[in-house]
């Protein structure tokens, strides 16, 4: 099985890859469109990853608050990921 931890890690040294090759585009001054190509496909990388760990939060540590007494300190933190995710 495939776990939440192991899928964040695997993206994360295929990020490492592509910004190790974005540093060899802009060395070797790629044309500016595959630089911004690649910037956009890390930009991307990185939210799929910030889905998998708010995935994982939501079902390991907010739905227990939801259930407990700790609902309003849940509802404010899934808010203020929400506005951060936005920006």
């Amino acid at each position: 099985m495939i776990t939440p931890k192991s899928r964040i890690l695997r993206r994360l040294g295929i990020i490492e890859g592509q910004v190790r090759g974005l540093q060899e585009m802009i060395d070797k001054g790629a044309y500016c469109i595959d630089v911004i190509t690649q910037t956009s496909a890390v930009k991307n990388a990185l939210s799929s990853i910030e889905d998998v760990i708010m995935e994982n939060h939501l079902g390991s540590c907010i739905a227990p608050h939801m259930k407990g007494s700790r609902g309003s300190k849940a509802t404010k933190e899934i808010l203020e990921v929400y506005r951060l995710k936005r920006k």
